[in-house]
C-alpha cells in the first residue's frame, strides 16, 4: 500500500554525489510504501538528459532505469488529477499566485491519491488546498 508520493526534489537528494543522509534513512524506512508522480519520472529523465555526456550521466541514467523505476511506482496524472489542477489554477491565480505547472500536477497526484507530497522543497507546495507536505531533507 503506496503511503507517500515522493516528489523530485526528495528523489534527487538521495542520488546526488553525496546524498542527504536523512532521506537516505527515510527511504530505507518507507521505500517499500513510497510512489512518484508520472511528471517526477519526466523531470528526472529531463534533468539528467541535460548533464554533459560522460560518466555520471551514464551512471544516473543508468541507476534511474534500473532502481528508481523498477522500485518506486509511476502514478499518472490522470483526467481526475487535471480537473483538480485546473480547478486549483484558477482558485490560486484568484489570490495572485501562480505556482510552477509541474507542482501543480505532483499535488494533484498527490490528492487524488490521498497521500502526502514528500519534498525538500515544502515552500513550493504549501499554497495547494488540502494537501499534506513532508520534509525528509537534512535541515
Amino acid at each position: 500500500m503506496t503511503k507517500y508520493l515522493l516528489d523530485t526534489s526528495t528523489i534527487a537528494r538521495a542520488i546526488r554525489k553525496e546524498p542527504d543522509v536523512r532521506v537516505l534513512q527515510h527511504l530505507r524506512e518507507h521505500g517499500g510504501v513510497c510512489a512518484m508522480a508520472s511528471v517526477t519520472w519526466h523531470e528526472l529523465r529531463f534533468g539528467v538528459g541535460r548533464l554533459s555526456r560522460g560518466k555520471r550521466q551514464r551512471q544516473l541514467a543508468e541507476f534511474l532505469e534500473e532502481v528508481v523505476l523498477p522500485t518506486i511506482p509511476t502514478l499518472p496524472y490522470d483526467g481526475r488529477a487535471a480537473q483538480w489542477h485546473a480547478d486549483e489554477r484558477v482558485r490560486l491565480e484568484k489570490l495572485g499566485k501562480t505556482p510552477p505547472f509541474i507542482d501543480g500536477q505532483i499535488a494533484a497526484v498527490a490528492l487524488m491519491n490521498g497521500l502526502p507530497v514528500v519534498t525538500a522543497n515544502p515552500k513550493d507546495f504549501k499554497q495547494f488546498k488540502g494537501l499534506a507536505v513532508l520534509n525528509w531533507a537534512s535541515k
